[in-house]
């Protein structure tokens, strides 16, 4: 299905800040739309109306930046940024009941940039981040309970999903759940095993070989190899035959006393359907240039269950990841098909060959965004990348970029003051819609995927139809015969 290029737009007010678009896999209409302090829920149909607003400023957000609805659209995560004392800021997630729009819990989230998502209809993810030393830190997912007090965010219903070590200033962000049990929708629409031709990449930390060190996240058994490692690492720093700055030895040293502390991944029967927690994270530099991929087993999709600590020993206090994707680049952007198989990432790539010699200084990115698909069933990239949209901000002023998928198209902002929307069959960009400003967020109507919102800093809001669409709700409809006229025209 191609579609020409051009679409119509009605443009909508939209405050200044930063803002972003969630969506549901549902039926209902209603979908959110946050902007500078407030949340507002739109009803996206012919004619798009303000349902609810409510303004977050009484408990100190700054302003919200994502929103996601939950399976059944009855609750709305709503996630912003915190102003804490002295000017702190973390991150806050409100839940919000569609039936009522009251608030029912609130939940901190840090660093803010974890957005938060849904793992079941009732209960959420948060995270959580621990300091260890100047360039190394750990970071806490959290299982929440979507109806608690508001007044007790304190004390929230929760429990441990998985605690994962960082280094070299890297922290886990943008955490999203990818179903298992919707890999066979009829939605599929690409096989690795049709891509004959194109070059495949697999990222998977599970090998044998002993010839690769081990990357964090990755299990290695025994404290005798452990310490081994550190009296050689230690040996050659006293002796002079290894000069490391402050930075790379607290790396190295956090890196070995990993190994012998992370828990192994859990094994699960081959025909679970399981879910993925997915986020962004990295190994090199603060920059977010890997995919982590951890799998959610039935039994920790409840908050039931033990607490912080039990069950796990003095030699397992990290939890290992499944997978690691590693994009060579800025990651800006990341969004899952309607089957949620395939992961689309939008990525601004380092030079070839560069490598990063201080965890605070990433390679330069490029200005040109590549949107990568991987597929979760294969751990496979199983598309050439889409191009077309551009970014201009340097790493350490890089923000997020939020893309869509529908069953039959992709969509994404850019910083070149247009949003994109591309075919997913034929890899092609369809069409360039024009803001003043940067388009921070794009979203697809859940019921009708030729209906586009894009948001942007030029303080608009645009909704844009396909010419398709537009052709016919602009075409005249016949006028229906009076049933009396049709009655009487069959007596005679």
């Amino acid at each position: 299905m191609c579609w020409p290029l051009g679409w119509c737009a009605a443009n909508g007010r939209l405050y200044p800040g930063t803002s972003s678009y969630g969506g549901s896999s549902s039926t209902d209409t209603t979908r959110w739309l946050e902007m500078c302090p407030a949340t507002q829920i739109w009803n996206n149909d012919l004619s798009i109306s303000l349902l609810h607003s409510a303004d977050m400023r009484p408990y100190n957000w700054s302003y919200t930046q994502f929103s996601q609805f939950n399976q059944d659209d009855s609750l709305l995560l709503a996630s912003g940024v915190f102003l804490g004392p002295h000017n702190s800021s973390s991150g806050e997630i409100a839940v919000i009941s569609l039936d009522s729009f009251a608030l029912l819990s609130r939940v901190r989230n840090k660093p803010y940039d974890v957005f938060g998502c849904w793992l079941t209809e009732t209960s959420l993810i948060s995270g959580n981040l621990h300091r260890i030393g100047d360039i190394t830190s750990c970071s806490v997912l959290w299982l929440n309970n979507a109806f608690q007090d508001v007044e007790s965010e304190n004390v929230n219903v929760v429990k441990r999903l998985f605690k994962i070590q960082n280094l070299n200033a890297s922290t886990i962000r943008t955490v999203m759940v990818a179903d298992c049990s919707r890999f066979d929708s009829p939605d599929l629409l690409l096989d690795a095993g049709d891509q004959a031709g194109l070059p495949c990449r697999v990222f998977d930390l599970g090998g044998d070989s002993e010839e690769e060190p081990p990357g964090p996240g990755l299990h290695t058994s025994g404290s005798g190899r452990v310490k081994e490692g550190l009296r050689r690492m230690l040996d050659s720093v006293l002796d002079g035959h290894a000069q490391l700055s402050d930075c790379a030895l607290e790396a190295k040293v956090a890196e070995l006393l990993a190994q012998g502390h992370t828990k192994p991944p859990e094994c699960s029967d081959a025909d679970t359907r399981n879910k993925y927690l997915i986020f962004t994270t990295g190994c090199l530099t603060y920059s977010p240039h890997q995919i982590g991929i951890k799998q959610i087993l039935p039994h920790q999709m409840t908050t039931a269950g033990p607490v912080l600590g039990e069950g796990r020993g003095s030699d397992a206090f990290f939890d290992a990841l499944d997978h690691v994707i590693d994009v060579h680049g800025h990651i800006i952007g990341m969004g899952l098909s309607p089957d949620n198989r395939y992961l689309y990432v939008n990525s601004r790539a380092w030079p070839p060959g560069s490598v990063v010699a201080d965890p605070m200084q990433p390679p330069p990115i490029a200005e040109e965004i590549d949107l990568l698909v991987f597929d979760l069933k294969t751990m496979r990239e199983v598309k050439r990348a889409l191009r077309a949209h551009r970014a201009y901000t340097p790493n350490d002023e890089c923000f997020f970029i939020f893309l869509d998928v529908s069953r039959d198209f992709v969509a994404s902002g850019a910083e070149d003051r247009h949003g994109y929307i591309w075919d997913r069959h034929y890899n092609i960009c369809l069409a360039k819609l024009r803001h003043e400003d940067v388009v921070n967020s794009v979203a697809f109507s859940p019921q009708e995927q030729e209906l586009l919102l894009t948001a942007s800093d030029d303080a608009t809001i645009k909704a844009w139809r396909s010419p398709r669409t537009v052709r016919v709700l602009q075409a005249p409809r016949p006028r229906p015969r009076p049933f009396f006229s049709w009655f009487a025209s069959h007596r005679r």
